[in-house]
C-alpha cells in the first residue's frame, strides 16, 4: 500500500492511498458471495449464484462499496498510523476508483489535534480561594436533622410568627379581576421558607386565628405571566390555623431510633465528618480552577473552527435536552440570556474553554504517560455500578459493545489522573475571600 498526505485548511488532513488489485480482487469475490447468500435469484440457491449474475442482479457498485466496508477499516487504520496521525474525527471517504484487475485508489479527510504549546505545569505555588468556613454550619446540620423529626402542634394563644406554619384561605385579584390560580381554601404554608410572591409570607406574621384580613403585593417585573408582571394584586384573608415546629430532644434514645447511628456522638461525628469532606472536596474544586487558570494562561493553541463548531452544537443540545426534560419553552430561555446572538456569543466562549481544557488534558497526559490500566476500568465500573444500582456485568452486558461509551470511559479515566497528577505536583495557598454581593443575593 503506498499513500500520500496532503494539508487541507487548517486541522484538516486529506490522505489518498492504493490498495493492491490483489486484495481488491479478493474482496469483491467475497463480497459478491456474501450478497449472494442474502438475496434471492431465480434458478439458484442462495449463496450459489455465479457473480456474473450476482453482479447483474445487484450492481457492481453495491459490491464494490461491500468490498471496500471490508477493505477500508485495515487500510485507513494503518495509513493513520504510517503517517503518524493524531486524529480527533473519524475518517471520511471523499473519493474512490474501483476497476477490476487494477490497483484501488481511495481518497478520505480525517482531522487532526492542534499543536499544544503547554507552558510549565508543574512545581508550581499557586493560590486558591475557597470561601471562609462556616462557623454555623455544624448546628444548622443538627438542627436540620431535628426538624426531619419535628412534629407540628397548634398554636391556640398568641400570633402567628415568621417560623410557624399557617393554614389559610386566600383569594386574589389584580386591577379589580380575579387571578387564575390565585385563590385557595385550606393552603399551608410555611412562614420561614415561603416561595410566594414576595411580602405575602411577611403580611401573615402577627396575626391570630380567625383573623380575616387583606394583604398588598407586587408580582416581580419577570413574572411568568405577563398580565401580572410588576402589577400591584391584593389578597383577602383568613387565617384558619397557626402551627409551630417542636423539635424532638436529643438523646441516644431518639437517636437509635431514628437514624443509624447509636449515640448523638456517633451523629455529631459524621455530621462533621461530612463537613470535614464537604470542605475537602472544596478546597480540591478551587484547587483544580487555580491550576487550570494558570495553564489556560501559559498555553498556546490554535483551536480549528471545526471543533469549535462540533462543540458549539454539541453544547447546544445538552442545553436543549436539559431544559426540555425540565418543561422550560427554549425560546423563552433564550429571551432570559439577552437573545440569540448573546446566547451564541457565551456558547462559543464556553466551547473553546473546554476545547482548550481537554486538550490540556491530553497534552499532559502524553507527556506523563499517563494511560489507561484494565484496574481503571474495573474501578470506573465500580463506581457506575453503585450508581446505577446495577453489577458491573451488567453495565458492561448493557453499555461494553458501545464504542461511545468506552471511549467515554477510557477519558473520564484520564481526566482523573491528569487532574489528580496536576493537585500531587503543585502547591496550593488556600486563601479565604468573602462571597460576592450578587452570589449572597442568589
Amino acid at each position: 500500500m503506498t499513500t500520500t498526505l496532503k494539508k487541507e485548511k487548517e486541522n484538516l488532513v486529506s490522505i489518498n492511498m492504493t490498495i493492491p488489485a490483489k486484495e481488491a480482487s479478493s474482496a469483491y469475490d467475497l463480497a459478491a458471495s456474501r450478497i449472494s447468500q442474502h438475496i434471492n435469484i431465480n434458478g439458484f440457491r442462495k449463496g450459489k449464484a455465479p457473480k456474473s449474475v450476482v453482479e447483474r442482479h445487484v450492481g457492481v457498485d453495491r459490491i464494490q462499496q461491500e468490498a471496500l466496508e471490508m477493505l477500508l477499516p485495515r487500510y485507513i487504520t494503518k495509513a493513520i498510523n504510517d503517517n503518524k496521525l493524531d486524529t480527533i474525527t473519524q475518517p471520511a471517504v471523499t473519493n474512490y476508483n474501483f476497476e477490476p484487475g487494477k490497483d484501488v485508489e481511495v481518497t478520505f479527510e480525517v482531522e487532526t489535534r492542534p499543536e499544544v504549546t503547554i507552558g510549565t505545569y508543574k512545581n508550581l505555588d499557586l493560590k486558591a480561594e475557597i470561601m471562609p468556613e462556616d462557623k454555623s454550619a455544624f448546628d444548622n446540620a443538627l438542627n436540620g436533622f431535628l426538624t426531619q423529626h419535628s412534629s407540628l402542634e397548634l398554636v391556640l394563644d398568641r400570633p402567628s410568627n415568621n417560623t410557624d406554619i399557617v393554614v389559610f384561605d386566600f383569594d386574589g385579584t389584580c386591577n379589580g379581576e380575579k387571578i387564575q390560580g390565585g385563590s385557595a381554601k385550606g393552603y399551608a404554608l410555611d412562614l420561614g421558607h415561603s416561595n410566594f410572591i414576595p411580602g405575602f409570607a411577611e403580611q401573615l406574621v402577627g396575626h391570630n386565628i380567625k383573623d380575616e384580613f387583606e394583604i398588598a403585593v407586587t408580582f416581580p417585573s419577570d413574572y411568568h405571566d405577563e398580565k401580572l408582571k410588576g402589577q400591584e394584586a391584593k389578597f383577602s384573608i383568613k387565617m384558619n390555623e397557626i402551627k409551630q415546629r417542636v423539635l424532638p430532644e436529643l438523646t441516644d434514645e431518639f437517636v437509635k431510633s431514628s437514624s443509624r447511628f447509636s449515640t448523638v456522638d456517633e451523629l455529631k461525628a459524621d455530621i462533621q465528618n461530612y463537613l470535614d469532606n464537604q470542605r475537602e472536596s472544596m478546597k480540591r474544586t478551587s484547587a483544580e480552577n487555580a491550576i487550570f487558570k494558570s495553564l489556560i494562561d501559559s498555553t498556546s493553541v490554535d483551536i480549528p473552527q471545526s471543533m469549535i463548531n462540533r462543540e458549539v452544537n454539541a453544547l447546544r443540545g445538552d442545553y436543549q435536552q436539559r431544559l426540555s426534560a425540565q418543561g422550560v419553552d427554549w425560546n423563552k430561555f433564550i429571551q432570559s440570556q439577552g437573545g440569540e446572538s448573546n446566547f451564541n456569543a457565551n456558547l462559543v466562549n464556553d466551547a473553546k474553554a473546554r476545547i482548550k481544557n481537554s486538550l490540556i488534558i491530553d497534552k499532559i497526559s502524553k507527556e506523563e504517560n499517563i494511560s489507561v490500566q484494565q484496574s481503571d476500568f474495573s474501578g470506573k465500573l465500580s463506581q457506575l455500578s453503585a450508581a446505577y444500582g446495577a453489577s458491573p456485568e451488567q453495565i458492561v452486558k448493557q453499555f461494553g459493545n458501545n464504542p461511545n461509551f468506552l471511549n467515554s470511559l477510557s477519558q473520564q479515566i484520564i481526566n482523573e489522573k491528569v487532574r489528580n497528577f496536576l493537585i500531587d505536583n503543585n502547591k496550593f495557598e488556600y486563601v479565604e475571600v468573602e462571597p460576592k454581593k450578587e452570589e449572597v443575593s442568589a
